[in-house]
This record gives C-alpha cells, sequence and structure tokens, in this order.
C-alpha cells in the first residue's frame, strides 16, 4: 500500500525505493540511539522552561526601546540554562550564525589581539569577517585584529600545534564544529573537551570560543559544559526548531555576554534594550521542538549517508562514525550530479518545489554555489536543504528535514533522478 502510493504520487520506480527502505531497515538500532538522545535533551530543554516559569503573558509584545520586556529576558534565560552558560544574548536581530561569530569576535577582541582557530580556516563567510578574504570594511583585519590557525590532524585538534602558535596576543581560541564546506567529520564534544581541558591547563587566561552553528542537541552536552567559555550560534539552524523567524544566539560568561551586548547596542545599555518584535512565542516554540527536529534532521543526514555509500560514493561523516552535527557531505564527483542532487531536494520540498535552482555567484563565496531550500523560514538549514559550491571535488552538502518521512522521499527521488540521467 505503502510503495503504491509513493509510487502513484511521486513516479518513485522499484529500484529508488527498495534502495532507500532496505537502508532505513538497516538503520534501525543506530536510529534507536538518537531517540534516546532526543529524549534526554528534551527533557532538558523543558526542564528549563518549567525552572524560569514560562507563562502565557510573555508572549506579549512590546514597542520603543524594550524597557522590561519579560518575555525577552525569560527567554534569554532560559538559552542560558539549556547551555549551562552565565549570560545569554538571544535576538531576532542577529541575522545568522556569521553575524553571532562576528559579534562575538568584535566585542571581545581588541586592537593587538589575536584570534586563533585550532579546526583549520573557518569557512567562507568568515574569512570575510575576519579579513583573510575579500576587503569588506569593518573585518577585524582593518580593526587591527591578527589572525591565526592550526589545521587538523587525522580530523583531530592538533594540541602541539596548537601550544607552540600561543603567545601572549592570543586572546580568543575558536573551534569550529561543524564542517562548513571542507571535507572532515563535525569536531565532537570529546574532543573539544579535550581540547578546552589542555588550552586551560597551560593558558587559563584564553578564551575558547565555540562556533556551535548546526551542532545544537546532537549530543547529551554542549561545549560550555565542558570547559569553553562561550558559543554561538542560528536561530534558523538547531535550536530554532524551524519555527524560529530569525535570530541568533551567543551564551557563555557573563563578563563576555556584557562586552557583546554593549557591541550590539551600546556602552551602559546592553541587554537593557532591543523589543523582539513579537516573535518570542516562535523563539520559544522552535526552541522546545529543537531536540526532536534535530534528530529528524540527524536520521535524514545518517539515511542519505547509507544510501549513497551503499551506490558507491564517498560520505563524510561515514555512516558508522560518530556525529555531532546535522550535515551529510556526499562526494559526487562532477558538477552534473551535483546539481542535479540539489534539483532534486527541491522538487521535494513543501515550499517552492516547483522551483529549479541554478548555481550562481553568492555573496561570500569564491566559487559559483547551487542551493535548494524550499523552506517555512527563508535559508533554514534545519528544515530539508542541500548546497554545494561547484568546484572539485564536486561535494552535495544536505541537511535538515523536520520530517524523517519527507527525507525518505527526497532520498528516493534523488536516486530516481540521477538513475534516469545515467548519473549513478
Amino acid at each position: 500500500m505503502i510503495k503504491d502510493n509513493i509510487k502513484e504520487w511521486y513516479d518513485v520506480d522499484d529500484f529508488s525505493y527498495d534502495t532507500v527502505i532496505e537502508s532505513n531497515n538497516q538503520l534501525s538500532d543506530r536510529f534507536k540511539e538518537l531517540e534516546n538522545l532526543e529524549f534526554v535533551n528534551q527533557l532538558k530543554v523543558l526542564k528549563a522552561f518549567q525552572d524560569n516559569k514560562l507563562q502565557a503573558t510573555d508572549f506579549a509584545s512590546t514597542t520603543g526601546y524594550g524597557y522590561g520586556d519579560v518575555g525577552r529576558d525569560k527567554c534569554e534565560a532560559i538559552f542560558r540554562d539549556i547551555f549551562k552558560a552565565e549570560d545569554c544574548l538571544v535576538r531576532p536581530s542577529i541575522a545568522s550564525g556569521t553575524h553571532a561569530l562576528s559579534l562575538l569576535m568584535k566585542g571581545v577582541l581588541l586592537p593587538g589581539d589575536k584570534l586563533l582557530y585550532i579546526t583549520g580556516l573557518p569557512y567562507d563567510t568568515l574569512q570575510e569577517v575576519i579579513g583573510i578574504e575579500g576587503n569588506s570594511p569593518c573585518n577585524l583585519k582593518e580593526y587591527g585584529i591578527d589572525f591565526d590557525y592550526v589545521d587538523l590532524v587525522d580530523n583531530n585538534i592538533d594540541l602541539e600545534a596548537v601550544e607552540s602558535k600561543v603567545d601572549s596576543s592570543v586572546k580568543m581560541v575558536a573551534i569550529q564544529r561543524s564542517t562548513g564546506y571542507s571535507l572532515r567529520n563535525a569536531i565532537n564534544i570529546e574532543q573539544i573537551e579535550k581540547a578546552a581541558k589542555f588550552i586551560k591547563e597551560k593558558f587559563p587566561e584564553i578564551i575558547i570560543m565555540v562556533d556551535n552553528c548546526y551542532g545544537e542537541f546532537t549530543e547529551y552536552k554542549e561545549p560550555i559544559e565542558v570547559g569553553c567559555d562561550v558559543i554561538a550560534g542560528s536561530l534558523i539552524k538547531n535550536p530554532g526548531g524551524g519555527i524560529a523567524l530569525s535570530g541568533g544566539y551567543i551564551a557563555g560568561k557573563k563578563s563576555i555576554i556584557d562586552r557583546v551586548a554593549n557591541t550590539l547596542t551600546a556602552p551602559g545599555i546592553g541587554k537593557e534594550v532591543g523589543i523582539t518584535f513579537g516573535t518570542t512565542r516562535n523563539t520559544l516554540q522552535g526552541l522546545f521542538l529543537a531536540p526532536k527536529i534535530t534528530i529528524e534532521a540527524m536520521k535524514s543526514a545518517l539515511l542519505f549517508s547509507h544510501v549513497f555509500k551503499k551506490l558507491g560514493f564517498k560520505t563524510i561523516p561515514d555512516v558508522e562514525d560518530k556525529r555531532s552535527d546535522i550535515i551529510c557531505a556526499i562526494i559526487l564527483k562532477n558538477a552534473e550530479r551535483v546539481v542535479e542532487f540539489c534539483r532534486s531536494i527541491q522538487e521535494s520540498s513543501v515550499v517552492d518545489s516547483h522551483v529549479v535552482p541554478y548555481p550562481w555567484d553568492m555573496p561570500g563565496y569564491d566559487d559559483k554555489v547551487i542551493m535548494a531550500s524550499g523552506s517555512f523560514i527563508d535559508g533554514s538549514s534545519i528544515e530539508i536543504s542541500a548546497d554545494g559550491p561547484l568546484r572539485e571535488p564536486y561535494v552535495a552538502y544536505f541537511q535538515g528535514s523536520l520530517s524523517y518521512n519527507q527525507a525518505l522521499l527526497a532520498c528516493m527521488k534523488v536516486v530516481k533522478n540521477l538513475k534516469n540521467k545515467n548519473l549513478i
């Protein structure tokens, strides 16, 4: 009955259906592990809501300066408690993860300070923020902030190299948890803990910052719980649950959040102003659903990894690897496959399924990028989406899915369309 419906409604052939369903069945034990993780994180989130006594009146919208915006303050307290931070800044005016990280860096780093990335070069948009690429006004380089980095070795943080790179000017060490457009596994909590312990023992004054994008709720702990000072991320990724309309967060030590808040608004004003434009309900409802939605996305990424490995393609992470984000990178080896992959994901979307994506010159990237994202929230990557730069080795980055069932269908359509064009 199910197979007949899918074939009738979506013109899926037997090969595509059977290939995907076989992988789905073979992943049942892994899915159970992920559901256990969902259970723990869901109750952790629920407890933060209850401990902060969230009530219906907290959803009321304010105007003007936003003094006494109880809902805004309570939202930030809930995020703070979930991430085990001293304080937290959560604002719809933080436009993206890159914006959150830029705000954090500019709030902490002063002229003459050095930022040291210990997970290799950051992704393309942050390279512009730092001043490695491009010449955008107001980048860190223009403000006299230096930058250096340490490459990973076999997907691990090279602590000996980190120690050799640290000098008196290094004020912040940065860990990029997710992959960006690189070909590596996400840095997991165990690796973050090992690095944080090493750095704090030798250089206790250095601030450890984690780019937490795509990593929230993918493990039992978050980076602050294992010794990091501050984290930042986007609300249109994991913690927004596909419902938050926009925004970003920065959570960590109070002294850091005070500086970042002053950078966002003005010294002496900090967190006390800034209305949320009626978004508090959406932000908190998305946060409440985030543990479940994140697991839907992790199951979806695992399915794509299993199917494409079976079809002979290398996937990162591999099926058996420990996962610490929601992304599955599939090395497709040529541009035609990447384009067809992304178009098939777009066909499977709930919004704009009739739209055909094309590669384009995306701001912040040197190569043309193709993006598939038919989402309720524009640009949301917790909703089913795929993208990739058209450069060697031609990788499609798949992430998200509010519903694992949608990912099942999407995977069938990708396999069918690639097969019909003799690309697999």
